[in-house]
């Protein structure tokens, strides 16, 4: 069923109180995310490179166990290794073939923490427990049923909305902004665990960042002070030439206190708070649009290691948001799009129990106006589901 009405309630922007999170690379939580999708990534492609379709897995439990460092200014070392727990179900064997499950996982984790995360090694400052196992005989089944599309493995509900407001895109960029490679390269002294927290009262932004300063660059709490300042300096700077904003105030490490040595100090070893001081989980970090944002509704779907063919806990949750886009962007009079998609167990996951678009309308148009277009924009994307499934395989939409 597609209902299309328009959405009842004030824009984000015209609320007088905006928060917004993100959890960037580093951070525990984001860590357990990225890696389980990684995970579900390669086995995609370790079973369709062995049987040519996508067999049943589910990767999504993953636990990010804190490990024990010593620091100290100029330095430090690794007493124990952080542990990575990836747990859920997977195909281990099909048509009389093995599949390496545990070493896939394995490898998938470490080569994402290669990739990301300057100063862990992934072998030596991270230890690994796969704990998969074959899932119940009734949502494998769902694999081999027949038909063109899978059904659905669950009944979840997703939802997504469009455009981003000004300060979601504010906290997303600046997150990016932290950890791209020209700000590393200029600010080398800096690690992954990015945290922003934005605060919009009015027209007034206010940020409090936590990130890391890297132990091995700095000799001195006088030279830590004086790095806190210019990376102040430089994210202020980055925030105000954003439109939107009448002040914008940020809050770098707000735990820090001069006079109080490492007690006092964001030092970090590795550039993770996981090395020591904080674990992480899947589902606990962003949703698939890479924010956490409290004005707008959420799911409580994890859909990081979700299967893409049949689990619309991944399925639907980005493709709300990619729906909701393409909404905004080629229906003339809609400024803004929230949409909702229910799937019920075993029905095909081209056809939702329920897709709800509750729109905003520009001055003069109505619902009339646009419904047509924005259902078969719905038609559009439901009978393209198995392209869509398969672009998701490949971990061509980010999940967090």
């Amino acid at each position: 069923m597609i209902l299309i009405e328009p959405y009842k309630g004030d824009p984000v922007t015209l609320q007088s109180v905006e928060i917004v999170e993100r959890k960037g690379t580093g951070h525990p939580d984001q860590i357990c995310d990225c890696v389980m999708d990684a995970v579900s990534v390669a086995l995609c492609e370790a079973y369709l490179s062995e049987f040519g379709t996508i067999l049943h897995h589910n990767v999504d439990k993953g636990l990010l166990a804190a490990g024990k460092v010593s620091r100290r200014f100029g330095g430090g070392e690794v007493i124990e290794p952080m542990e990575l727990t990836i747990g859920d179900r997977a195909t281990f064997s099909a048509g009389g073939k093995e599949i390496p499950v545990v070493e896939i996982a394995r490898d998938a984790a470490q080569k994402w923490i290669r990739a990301h995360l300057r100063h862990v090694d992934p072998v030596q400052h991270v230890k690994y427990r796969v704990k998969l196992a074959p899932g119940s005989q009734e949502l494998i089944d769902i694999f081999d049923r027949p038909g063109a599309v899978m059904g659905a493995n669950d009944t979840s509900a997703a939802v997504g909305y469009y455009p981003l407001s000004p300060t979601e895109e504010a906290v997303l960029a600046l997150e990016r902004e932290l950890n791209s490679d020209l700000f590393k390269s200029l600010h080398p002294e800096t690690g992954e665990d990015v945290k922003v927290m934005g605060l919009r009262r009015g027209d007034e932004l206010d940020l409090t960042v936590a990130m890391p300063l890297l132990a091995h660059s700095i000799h001195s709490e006088g030279q830590y002070f004086d790095k806190k300042e210019t990376i102040v300096a430089h994210m202020t700077e980055f925030v105000r030439r954003r439109p939107g904003f009448r002040s914008v105030t940020v809050h770098f490490n707000a735990l820090d206190e001069p006079g109080r040595g490492l007690g006092g100090v964001y030092l970090s070893l590795l550039g993770t708070s996981a090395e020591d001081a904080d674990s992480g989980q899947v589902g606990r970090g962003n949703r698939v649009n890479g924010l956490i944002s409290m004005n707008r509704p959420m799911g409580t779907e994890a859909a990081a290691g979700k299967n893409p063919v049949s689990h619309v806990g991944k399925i639907y949750n980005v493709l709300a948001h990619k729906m909701a886009m393409e909404i905004c962007r080629e229906v003339p009079g809609v400024r803004g799009a929230y949409v909702l998609l229910l799937s019920r167990i075993g029905t095909p996951i081209s056809s939702p129990l329920m897709a709800n678009a509750q729109l905003l309308l520009e001055g003069g148009r109505t619902i009339r106006d646009v419904s047509d277009q924005v259902e078969h924009l719905f038609e559009r994307a439901f009978s393209g589901i198995n392209s869509f499934c398969m672009s998701l395989s490949r971990g061509e939409y980010p999940i967090s």
